[in-house]
Parts: C-alpha cells; structure tokens; sequence
C-alpha cells in the first residue's frame, strides 16, 4: 500500500469523530442509527480499527455524504457537488454545500411553515454563523433578541448565544448559512435592548 493511501485510511478516523461532532449526536445515537455498536465506532473514531466498507456505507448514510467525502478520497477533478439532503425530524431539509471537513461550511437550510410557531428551544455551540435569507421569512431568536428577516437580509453572531432558527409566516424559508469560527461580515446585528438591530 502506497504512502498517500495510509496517510488517507489513517485520517479517516478523525474525519468520523468530526462529523458526528458537528452533527452534535452522540456515539449511541449514531449506533442506533447505523446499526453499528458505540464500541466500533469509538474504535473507528479513535483510529484503533480501521472501517470496512460495510462499516463506511451506513455511516455515509447517515452523514448524508458520499464515501469519497466521508474517507478524503482524493479530488477527481470534477468541480460539482454532489448535494445530499438531510431530511431532520422536524421536517426541514439541510444540503451541505461544501464538502471539507474543517474551516467555514456552507448549508442551505429549507424549514417548513409553521416551524416558527414552535416554542423555541435555544441552543449554542462552539463557532460563528452567518445566515442569508432567499426566500420566506425567518424567525431568529438570539438570545433576548425575536428578530425576523426576509428576503435579501442576513445575520451573523457567535454560536456560543442561545440561538434557534424557524420559518416565520405562512411558507416555508429557506436560507443559507455559514458556520466557522471565522464568521463573515453582516448586513444585520442583533443590539443591545433599546436600541434598533
């Protein structure tokens, strides 16, 4: 086996560990979803036990990516990207538009009507968004903020604010979003109470 194959089979563990941290699931979650046990997968993640194919086809499905993305594979030339849809529980739609573990990631998130009528349920986590509306309107609630935002209209802010996201108004929304630590310039800032966003 060549130098470059190792050095990508050896990656492939941390690349596992990664996307399941993004996904923020735990290593049950991701058992009872793939079949495979917790133990396997800390092994896989861990880098103790390389994966089989039979290991790599449900944990490719889960992660909505392909067996390329999920391994590193090295590029094939071919500049298109193969977007997967994630379908969540709650009804929305996320399409992963980068396909690089690391640095900032680019989704298009399509949530459906009605989901910002729901009692938010805030979360945070480590990094930075930057949200793009393109069609509907999107409710944000960012910490004691209630914004909402239309078309053509974007937001940005530290991930570690309690923030959740839902589709304001009659239709769907649907926005993109750039995640990293980096973050992105913005045409709106939340602002302190009192004062206008």
């Amino acid at each position: 086996m060549d130098e470059e194959v190792e050095r990508t089979l050896d990656a492939v563990g941390h690349r596992l560990k990664l996307l399941r941290q993004r996904r923020d699931i735990t290593l049950a979650d991701l058992a009872a979803e793939t079949g495979l046990s917790a133990s396997t997968l800390s092994r896989l993640e861990a880098g103790v036990r390389r994966p089989t194919l039979e290991q790599l086809l449900p944990l490719a499905r889960a992660y909505g990516v392909t067996l390329d993305e999920l391994v590193g594979a090295p590029p094939t030339g071919d500049p298109r990207i193969n977007l997967r849809p994630i379908a969540c529980g709650d009804g929305s739609i996320i399409l992963p538009l980068t396909r690089r573990p690391g640095g900032i990631q680019a989704y298009k998130f399509v949530l459906p009507a009605g989901a910002g009528d729901r009692e938010p349920e805030l979360r945070t986590h480590e990094g930075y968004d930057w949200v793009y509306v393109l069609n509907g309107t999107l409710r944000l609630v960012l910490g004691e903020h209630n914004l909402t935002l239309g078309p053509g209209e974007a937001a940005e802010f530290d991930t570690r604010t309690p923030h959740w996201f839902g589709a304001a108004g009659s239709g769907p929304v649907e926005y993109l979003s750039l995640i990293g630590k980096q973050g992105e310039r913005a045409h709106v800032r939340a602002a302190p109470k009192g004062r206008p966003a």
